[in-house]
């Protein structure tokens, strides 16, 4: 993830704003979808995405294989990602069908998108204001460049509802989602000038009480490409 890092224009392509374009027209001729009433930045919510059956199955995956999160860029700040993480297995008979509906809600191929990642927030655990695309004057960018250029679109869904805490916050637009039980919430991490959108600057919440699961799944504008990262 970036942080606060001013977004660099020169790498900016008319093809991004095609593309990001056309996802936001399908999007919003969905009549499952809801366009959020906020003007930085185009969020999109479609509650009852999944099932509570495929909910439940895609806890059950996390719990298993749940590791400490980790950042792209190093923080002084040792609370900035206290959640925890996994990968999921984009071709298992559990999660393929999930990956590739994400995808076709998007009009986006499946291979542009990462790998679906779980993450689960205990009491305490949150993760501090962040943007999802790559600040291409970073360290990272070279890799990130590399294993299919900048995320241009993020797909979330809540797996559960939260007793207390845990709200995905969007301060400079505005916005204040809270956990919903198969809710997915997408956004277009790019303004209208093909270059990041510093509106998409979000917030995980710390959780009060109970814990709070989600799965987050962000497409890149070109075919992905898994590729040895360095975190921290």
């Amino acid at each position: 993830m970036s942080i606060f890092a001013k977004p660099k224009q020169g790498g900016a392509s008319i093809a991004r704003a095609r593309n990001s374009q056309k996802i936001a027209t399908r999007l919003e001729a969905n009549p499952a979808v809801r366009k959020a009433k906020v003007e930085a930045a185009q969020v999109y919510y479609y509650p009852g995405f999944l099932s509570d059956a495929e909910c439940d199955t895609l806890i059950r995956l996390i719990d298993a294989n749940r590791r400490p999160s980790t950042l792209l860029a190093a923080s002084d700040d040792p609370y900035f990602r206290t959640s925890e993480s996994c990968d999921l297995d984009r071709w298992s008979p559990e999660v393929r069908p999930i990956d590739e509906r994400m995808a076709n809600l998007l009009g986006v191929p499946p291979e542009h998108g990462e790998t679906m990642q779980g993450q689960r927030y205990a009491p305490g655990q949150q993760f501090r204001a962040h943007y999802d695309w790559f600040s291409e004057n970073q360290e990272y960018w070279a890799a990130m460049k590399a294993s299919g250029g900048q995320r241009t679109w993020t797909t979330m869904i809540y797996l559960n509802d939260v007793e207390e805490g845990g709200a995905t916050w969007f301060p400079q637009a505005g916005l204040r989602v809270a956990p919903q039980r198969g809710l997915l919430l997408a956004w277009n991490n790019m303004a209208a000038e093909r270059a990041p959108n510093p509106a998409t600057l979000h917030e995980g919440t710390a959780v009060v009480k109970g814990v709070k699961y989600i799965i987050t799944k962000w497409f890149r504008e070109h075919p992905w490409i898994n590729m040895p990262i360095k975190t921290y």
